[in-house]
């Protein structure tokens, strides 16, 4: 049975998609199936709503008070989905709803209107990694090239208008104090708090 919904950290989390137009070099999934005893998070297909719902209802969520949309793949490359699935949340539970995004809906589904996401997410958190367009570039292998940062900053400013809680992040894998530094210095300049995660090897997850 494939694995759409894990408890992880006191949360629930979303595994809707494994396709993502990066390769990042600190990703997860390239060390290792799951995440803290999630079980395996390759899907054996693309999940549709009814299947999601199903397994969702079915889920024991005792404890359990927010929803990230995070998975192996990129939550917002199935962004319609993503939201039916929120309004069904929203319905049933009191969740807080976040999505975990690399912030390129612009070039992975350029129709989408981002106002959409208004009310019906509560938290959007954007992998920054990165202080300038070439190190984010060499850092993710995004397939859109150059321009993915400067689209994703602009994400950044205009998914604040309508979700209340935005926050940026960076992985502490390799790129330094100076380096983390200038990405705050950059998240600062943009008006949005970034926080740092740790990658833990040996539980092969981030804290």
């Amino acid at each position: 049975m494939m694995t759409i919904f894990y408890e992880f950290d006191g949360k629930l989390y979303a595994n809707i998609t494994n396709k993502c137009p990066c390769a990042c070099t600190f990703c997860i999934r390239k060390n290792s199936d799951g995440v803290a005893g999630s079980g395996s998070l390759w899907l054996e297909h693309e999940p549709d709503f009814n299947e999601i719902k199903e397994v969702f209802d079915g889920f024991d969520k005792t404890g359990l008070s927010e929803l990230v949309f995070c998975g192996y793949g990129e939550p917002m490359m199935r962004a319609e989905l993503l939201l039916k699935t929120a309004e069904y949340v929203k319905e049933k539970t009191n969740m807080i709803i976040r999505v975990n995004t690399n912030g390129l809906i612009p070039f992975m589904n350029p129709e989408f209107d981002i106002s959409l996401l208004k009310y019906k997410i509560d938290k959007v958190s954007i992998s920054l990694n990165a202080s300038d367009p070439d190190k984010y570039l060499r850092i993710t292998g995004s397939k859109y090239g150059l321009p993915s940062y400067n689209s994703m900053l602009n994400f950044a400013l205009r998914i604040k208008e309508y979700v209340p809680d935005v926050s940026f992040t960076v992985v502490d894998c390799g790129l330094g104090e100076e380096e983390i530094r200038r990405c705050e210095e950059r998240a600062k300049d943009i008006g949005i708090p970034l926080r740092i995660r740790h990658y833990v090897k040996d539980n092969e997850k981030y804290e």
